[in-house]
């Protein structure tokens, strides 16, 4: 088995510090740049599958150009719900931002969103589904919970399973590593 999971490009959210999953935003400038700079090196015969969001669908012709590929909306990310698109200075007075952050935020919901295993256990259905030597173009968190599922011996949290924008890590059976890139 090899899957190759790559988080999309750098967007506006992402500069901004935002919460940002169910939000359809395109890569920013700064995004299109970084990916540019990219070059995998892959080997042939791989299959594409993206969330379908704008952000992933952009990576994807970013990196590996127009290539034939399926979309798959379970590879999104959390939703936030109320939250969506505010940063911490935004939300920080807010009530059910702090029950929120303050809490259990694998198990707490946002009003109106999904928690963190809702949204896990979305995408590890989706993950088990994808075929040897398929290339998932999705977001940071999707890829932090595929990653914690299959290696918790690792004791790693979310955020630090989270690739930079633009990279990722192939997957074997038994392990991971950073996809190598063409030099």
């Amino acid at each position: 088995m090899s899957i190759y999971l790559i988080r999309h490009g750098k967007t506006r959210a992402n500069e901004e510090h935002r919460y940002c999953g169910s939000t359809d935003l395109p890569l920013s400038d700064a995004g299109r740049k970084e990916l540019n700079a990219l070059s995998y090196r892959l080997p042939e015969g791989l299959r594409f599958v993206t969330s379908g969001m704008l952000r992933t669908e952009q990576t994807l012709q970013a990196l590996f150009g127009d290539v034939p590929h399926s979309q798959d909306p379970r590879f999104r990310e959390v939703d936030f719900g109320d939250f969506e698109m505010g940063t911490y200075e935004d939300l920080k007075d807010t009530p059910a931002y702090q029950a929120w952050l303050t809490g259990d935020n694998e198990r707490n919901v946002p009003p109106h969103g999904e928690s963190g295993e809702q949204m896990t256990r979305r995408v590890l259905e989706a993950f088990d589904q994808l075929p040897d030597n398929t290339v998932l173009i999705t977001h940071g968190g999707v890829i932090a919970a595929i990653l914690a599922s299959r290696f918790p011996g690792e004791g790693k949290n979310r955020y630090q399973w989270q690739p930079k924008p633009g990279h990722g890590y192939v997957l074997t059976e038994k392990s991971y590593a950073p996809i190598p890139e063409q030099n």
